[in-house]
């Protein structure tokens, strides 16, 4: 069976002919971007780079993690050594898995560019904390009885909150949510390639079956799918974020079973309101699912200035309704007819990985259009000149965006390949990190406002932490196979 094959976790097989345009030249052109580097630059300022993630990520453990089970602090305060008792949420503990995925991948780059020293000393270590990550994420899940569009049925998923015992999370209801499984099922993929381990992709696939069970596939009027999913099984409004970013582990599962012959059912409803189950080879069954995710989020979400909407909502009656074929129950359609704001960074980041995948694999141009559009749009909707130091731009800081913008900055990194141009918005953030880090860092924790440095309130969340440092990671991988 073939390996899964993605950006930034392997080389990037180019479509022949491929065109690298750069952006308009009416869009303004960050400064400080143009400089080319000789071999020796690049190898250092790759070393730099993975040198400073294992300095953050090991810092944050330090910091965060206490106990045999590994809880995770929400907020550690590096002045006062003080870690808070609130613990954090599964898609918090998730950037802990991110980050260590993402050295991973750095040290093994590090190995195919004649440095595997590196690899030998620090590649165990980090393959057993992805093990403990793994092992620990117990404590955040947990079973219930689930009725769907198409049918009834247990599922063991993660809940947003810990338990006190393994298996004993939570999770009925608006106690679990979409997009939490979605970003574990593109860590599990992730760590899957990096080690080898079946254990992860048969997770990832049974994550990615929950999800997919949420897919809205009542019909409207026309006998068309309405599609979406929706944040949660305990919400109707369909959001960004539990739509984009189970695009490219589609994909990736597509490539995975490339030329296979394994099969996976396929549940769908018939005009008449009947629900009806088929099988069909998976390869098909993910690429499907895919574009049709894909092909819903764009309709709905994307706005007029070119970025994502966070939600579609508008409903007039939100409760969650239950309609009864042949006597047996299934969640039924409910109206949404308005996308809400404001766009975050994460749901334009997700989409436009997206369509890097998706041009991937299928050589559309539609795809490949959308991420030089999406790339440019995202740029010029969240990036800023900052007032702080002329030569910067910045992004949005305050609550959770130090992660949303982690996302967009991975994109950006997978967009590299296909379009050369996002070259000049991946910049930006390595000069934040490399500032923050000279200027700011205290007991190897970064602030969050990374050209501001640190504020009255001084407590960092655990996030924010790993996401720096696996910002970090990735960038070592970048410019060394950027060149």
């Amino acid at each position: 069976m073939t390996t899964i094959r993605f950006a930034l976790l392997c080389s990037f097989t180019l479509i022949a002919g491929t065109p690298t345009d750069k952006p308009s030249a009416q869009f303004p052109r960050p400064v400080h971007l143009s400089i080319s580097m000789d071999a020796t630059a690049t190898a250092a300022l790759a070393d730099q780079n993975l040198q400073r993630a294992m300095e953050l990520a090991d810092s944050a453990f330090t910091h965060y993690f206490t106990g045999d089970g590994m809880a995770m602090a929400r907020y550690y305060d590096p002045y006062t050594g003080v870690r808070s008792e609130e613990k954090g949420s599964v898609w918090m503990y998730t950037a802990a898995i991110e980050a260590t995925n993402a050295l991973l991948h750095a040290l093994e780059i590090q190995g195919a560019y004649g440095k595997p020293r590196l690899y030998e000393i620090h590649g165990k270590r980090y393959r057993d904390r992805l093990a403990r990550l793994y092992e620990n994420l117990g404590y955040y899940r947990g079973t219930f009885e689930l009725t769907s569009f198409t049918q009834t049925r247990e599922w063991s998923v993660y809940g947003v909150h810990r338990a006190p015992t393994k298996g004993g999370a939570k999770v009925a209801g608006k106690e679990n949510v979409y997009d939490d499984q979605q970003w574990l099922v593109r860590e599990l993929l992730h760590s899957y390639q990096l080690t080898g381990e079946p254990k992860y992709l048969e997770e990832a696939e049974y994550l990615t079956a929950y999800i997919l069970d949420g897919w809205d596939c009542t019909l409207d009027a026309s006998g068309k799918e309405h599609g979406g999913i929706p944040w949660g099984p305990g919400y109707t409004t369909k959001h960004a974020c539990s739509n984009g970013p189970i695009v490219s582990p589609l994909v990736w599962l597509h490539e995975h079973y490339a030329g296979s012959d394994d099969e996976i059912t396929r549940r769908y409803i018939t005009p008449d309101g009947s629900r009806k189950a088929t099988t069909m080879k998976k390869a098909d069954y993910y690429l499907r699912f895919a574009e049709s995710v894909y092909a819903w989020q764009k309709a709905h979400l994307l706005r007029t200035d070119g970025v994502y909407d966070d939600f579609l909502g508008g409903c007039r009656d939100c409760g969650i309704r239950y309609e009864k074929v042949d006597g047996v129950p299934y969640r039924a359609h409910t109206p949404l007819h308005d996308p809400v704001g404001p766009p975050y960074s994460y749901n334009s980041g997700s989409p436009l990985s997206g369509a890097v995948d998706l041009y991937r694999v299928t050589g559309k141009r539609e795809y490949l259009d959308d991420v030089k559009q999406l790339a440019d749009d995202s740029f010029q909707y969240f990036a800023k000149r900052s007032n702080q130091l002329p030569d910067y731009y910045e992004f949005e800081v305050k609550g959770f965006n130090n992660w949303f913008n982690g996302v967009l900055l991975r994109a950006y990194l997978e967009a590299h390949p296909v379009y050369e141009g996002v070259g000049r918005y991946i910049q930006p953030f390595q000069q934040n990190l490399d500032y923050g880090y000279t200027h700011f860092r205290h007991k190897g924790i970064l602030p969050p406002d990374l050209l501001g440095g640190w504020g009255e309130d001084r407590r960092v969340e655990g996030m924010f932490a790993f996401t720096f440092a696996a910002e970090y990671a990735l960038l070592s991988a970048y410019v060394l196979e950027k060149e």
